[in-house]
């Protein structure tokens, strides 16, 4: 398939220098051996028609020639032609700065982070909305790129695992298998040899480093988190004094008492030892019953 593709290039250019009254034998080498030449060399061997120093002198020389335009010949009257300049406008220069492999990339990054933080407080709003116009921006600049999907995915993968670590008790697995799986993919990203077009390693370790950092910070606080008393719920009211108001209303082992500023009904485990509070002192017996969730 090399060969034939080698020999098609060359057979194609071959037949343009013929077309155009070229060298078409230094076209064939051009392709077959890679060979080069210099500005001056080139016209000299025929290869081109002109050199000028600027683009006027360009049109000033090429005033008068004759060319071959769809099998019709032409005269081209380029001498004093007035010259139109076509800058590309705001929205090609805005493109082409999305386009660009590291912007690609950070776009892609805080955009996940952004759906991750959502989905970890939901009703956030802010960080759902920047992540999901940084990952829809990050996914058109690769669409433009050529992109090594393998690449592409352990990225994704990466990011999905080190989201994960937020949700599930893997104790910093997912987050370390996650980062792996992030430089991996950062660096086989863009599938070319082209000079401009890979992503700095600097900026695959800055992104691994703070990824790292923020999956630290992560574990920490849940492990932080973890530690702490209960707070809220039935497990809460476990071990907490209570002021008993009734005892007896219904049957001998319930009554009413008074926990956290709210009068509740609870069943007593020694009904021999509680009795009511005076108004709103403090019941004076030692053997006042710490609450308990049934």
């Amino acid at each position: 398939m090399q060969a034939k593709a080698l020999n098609d290039a060359a057979a194609y250019l071959r037949g343009l220098a013929q077309l155009r009254g070229r060298n078409a034998d230094w076209a064939e080498r051009a392709v077959r051996e890679s060979v080069s030449l210099t500005a001056e060399e080139a016209l000299r061997l025929n290869v081109i028609d002109v050199v000028a120093p600027d683009v006027p002198t360009l049109l000033a020389r090429l005033d008068g020639r004759s060319v071959n335009v769809l099998g019709q010949p032409r005269r081209l009257q380029t001498k004093g032609a007035l010259l139109v300049e076509f800058a590309p406008d705001w929205r090609t220069k805005a493109l082409a700065a999305i386009a660009n492999p590291s912007l690609a990339l950070l776009l892609m990054t805080v955009g996940i982070y952004g759906l991750v933080f959502e989905f970890m407080n939901p009703g956030a709003v802010a960080p759902g909305v920047i992540g999901a116009i940084c990952l829809l921006l990050g996914l058109y600049a690769l669409q433009l790129l050529p992109v090594n999907y393998a690449g592409l995915a352990l990225i994704v993968l990466g990011l999905a695992f080190m989201g994960a670590e937020a949700f599930l008790p893997s104790f910093g697995i997912l987050g370390l298998g996650g980062i792996a799986a992030f430089v991996a993919g950062a660096l086989m990203l863009i599938d070319t040899d082209l000079p401009g077009y890979g992503i700095p390693p600097g900026l695959v370790g800055t992104l691994a480093t703070a990824s790292a950092l923020l999956l630290f910070g992560t574990v920490r606080l849940a492990l932080r988190t973890r530690r702490r008393p209960v707070r809220s719920g039935a497990a809460s009211l476990i071990g907490t004094l209570c002021t008993v108001e009734q005892v007896g209303e219904r049957r001998a082992n319930e009554a009413w008492v008074k926990v956290e500023g709210e009068q509740t009904m609870h069943r007593l485990r020694a009904p021999s030892a509680a009795r009511p509070c005076a108004g709103s002192k403090p019941c004076a017996s030692s053997a006042a019953p710490a609450c308990s969730s049934k």
